[in-house]
């Protein structure tokens, strides 16, 4: 196989096991070999090219011609008597180990050529050179692939066969003396012996090393060793007895990978591996081609790179196509020349010959450049103004522009608002000021001297404001106007008066029903009229007054069959005689009167009852049994001798009532009955 880089040259120091009629043969091929070396090597010195015919015809001979090597490359030579070759190569290196001896002869045959001339070298001499000087048979000279052959089928052959030192390349004259029997059946060794006649010492080719037995051989991994000269952007791949170089990244597209690990562009037109159309043209660049159209494009016309024709603009070229004087105008696919008319800058127009440029009097009438009333003063391709106070001249317009006093000074002209004017300024207030006399200033207005309030004024600064007094209210609608206030419509109206309340103009009144009250000191509350008191009651002389909440009621009863009055509103039963029903009959009938409003809180006791003097062992039952249909009222006993009348439901409306309540007496067997008249008024609380 082809080595990709040079392997490290080892010391060899057995010589093979080989029979003399084998070096015999070696040396009559040595002699053939010479001969057509010699006859390259006079070919080379005389410049003559290596392709004609030689002397000698051998099959195994090959000649190659190379130019002078490149600075810092260096070649092989091998010499044998009267003859050497040399061969350029920039990958070979000069062996790592040396034997004394046949070796120091080898380092003076690997020599740098430097001459200038043609060399010319015989591929198998170059294999058995490098086979004697230890290095590896794997084919690293660039001088092609036939070349390559021969030179490791030489190296090879000499490592299988070979009798002599190799060291002693210079001197190969005399057949090596029969080896010993230890040897000729090849010995212990796994690769190469040599038998010194005592022993027979072991060694490896080149790319391998002895391993401690003495006699095995290992691959030297040249890649771990650094022993490889791969380039930058090539990996070193180690391979057995020597290594190659592996480019790391491809070469990519419009690229082929050469022998030396280098990219060379792909001539696809050359080729024919391209896919330009037929009417165009191929067109190799690196790494691509391009498509030429064969259109060809008409005078004044050029194509562009998609093939179209374009108009060539002749006045862009470098020779003016136009004479002095006159203006060179593009058109399709030519040109015209246009004679110069002179181009007078502003301020200037040509004379009636059209020769030259005169200036231009911009002031003349009736213009007015710089506006009216302004003075305007003409100069050569100019003119200058001469503007009114308020005014300043615009150098790009050429007037008199007013001057923004309010924008130019603002805030420090005027105390409130400023307008501009053509020419000057003026300033005013906003609402609620006035204009001071200086004309900058402004001062508060006293709104209030105008009586815009329906009620009260007072003045703010810059505005007024209105109050009304108590019982009115500020509209909402103008903010001037007041408006009564109708206290009794408000949330808390209902609370202001006891019984009715009353708006009037800024104020409210209370008022009470038209009988049986007067109206409070606080003007709100209403007071009971007592008539009884007073004595505006229309009662009899025989009638009692009884006064109630908002009136009175005239009161008279009289005693029932078998009583006597024995007070105001009293009746005591009459002694019985004879008379079965009488002692059944209550031993006494007692009238009351009541009085309480309907929002009174229930339940609520409105009545007690019991003997006025308790005596131990007393027990008493009480009932009503009459008035009491709607169920308004109820009786509770609370101790042995007393017990209440109590209200457990409101009465919703004023009315009169009569209930009638019974109490029955127990005392020392024997049983007393009392009756208790309640007249109970109920009246609307106000």
């Amino acid at each position: 196989g082809l080595r990709a880089g040079p392997t490290r040259p080892r010391p060899q120091r057995p010589l093979l096991c080989r029979s003399s009629s084998s070096v015999a043969a070696w040396r009559a091929a040595d002699t053939l070999m010479e001969a057509c070396c010699a006859d390259g090597h006079r070919m080379a010195t005389q410049h003559r090219d290596c392709s004609l015919p030689y002397t000698s015809e051998s099959k195994e001979c090959r000649y190659v011609c190379r130019q002078p090597p490149k600075p810092g490359a260096w070649a092989i030579a091998t010499a044998f008597p009267g003859r050497a070759g040399a061969l350029q190569t920039p990958t070979a290196r000069v062996p790592r180990r040396e034997r004394k001896g046949g070796m120091e002869k080898t380092r003076n045959i690997l020599a740098g050529v430097g001459q200038a001339t043609l060399r010319c070298c015989h591929c198998c001499l170059l294999g058995r050179a490098a086979q004697a000087a230890g290095q590896s048979c794997e084919y690293t000279l660039m001088v092609g692939y036939q070349c390559g052959l021969v030179f490791r089928a030489c190296c090879v052959k000499g490592q299988e066969t070979a009798d002599f030192a190799p060291g002693d390349i210079g001197d190969i004259q005399e057949a090596v003396p029969e080896l010993n029997n230890r040897s000729k059946g090849g010995g212990p060794c796994k690769q190469q012996c040599r038998d010194t006649g005592e022993e027979v010492v072991c060694s490896c080719f080149v790319g391998y090393q002895l391993l401690p037995d003495s006699v095995s051989c290992e691959d030297i991994n040249e890649c771990v060793m650094g022993e490889h000269n791969c380039r930058l952007g090539e990996s070193c791949v180690n391979t057995v007895g020597s290594f190659r170089c592996q480019r790391d990244s491809s070469c990519g597209t419009g690229y082929e990978l050469t022998e030396d690990n280098d990219c060379k562009d792909i001539d696809e037109c050359g080729t024919g591996i391209h896919n330009c159309p037929p009417g165009f043209i191929c067109q190799n660049t690196l790494g691509s081609f391009r498509c030429r159209p064969q259109l060809q494009c008409k005078n004044g016309f050029i194509q562009d790179a998609l093939g179209n024709c374009i108009d060539i603009n002749e006045c862009l070229s470098i020779s003016a196509p136009c004479p002095v004087g006159q203006t060179c105008i593009n058109t399709e696919g030519s040109y015209t020349c246009q004679k110069n008319v002179p181009n007078c800058g502003r301020g200037y127009h040509l004379n009636e010959e059209g020769t030259r440029c005169v200036d231009v009097d911009e002031c003349a009438a009736p213009a007015e450049p710089c506006g009216p009333g302004h003075l305007c003063t003409n100069s050569p391709g100019s003119f200058r103004c001469e503007c009114k106070a308020g005014y300043y001249f615009d150098g790009i317009s050429r007037t008199c522009v007013d001057i923004n006093e309010c924008r130019r000074y603002p805030g420090r002209l005027c105390g409130h608002k400023c307008e501009n004017t053509p020419g000057s300024y003026f300033c005013s207030c906003t609402v609620g000021f006035r204009l001071s006399a200086d004309g900058r200033s402004c001062e508060d207005v006293n709104e209030c001297s105008s009586n815009p309030c329906s009620q009260e004024c007072a003045n703010v600064y810059g505005s007024y404001q209105c109050y009304c007094r108590r019982g009115y209210q500020l509209s909402d609608v103008d903010g001037v106007t007041c408006e009564d206030i109708d206290e009794c419509a408000l949330p808390t109206g209902g609370h202001i008066c006891s019984y009715r309340c009353v708006n009037i103009a800024g104020s409210f009144q209370c008022s009470c029903p038209p009988s049986g009250y007067r109206l409070a000191p606080n003007g709100r509350n209403c007071q009971d009229i007592d008539e009884c008191v007073t004595g505006i009651h229309n009662c009899s002389i025989n009638e009692t007054c009884f006064n109630i909440q908002g009136g009175f009621r005239c009161l008279a009863f009289e005693c029932p069959k078998n009583y006597r009055r024995s007070a105001d509103t009293r009746c005591e039963r009459l002694p019985c005689h004879e008379n079965q029903e009488c002692p059944k009959l209550p031993l006494r009938i007692t009238y009351y009167h009541l009085s309480f409003p309907t929002n009174i809180q229930v339940p609520a006791v409105v009545f007690r009852m019991g003997p006025s003097s308790a005596v131990p062992g007393d027990s008493m039952q009480l009932a009503i049994t009459g008035g009491n249909e709607e169920g308004f009222f109820t009786t509770r006993k609370v101790s042995h001798h007393s017990g209440v009348v109590a209200l457990t439901k409101p009465v919703p409306e004023s009315r009169d009532l009569l209930l009638t309540v019974k109490m029955d007496l127990y005392r020392h067997g024997t049983v007393s009955s009392f009756v208790a008249k309640l007249f109970i008024f109920v009246s609307a609380e106000l």
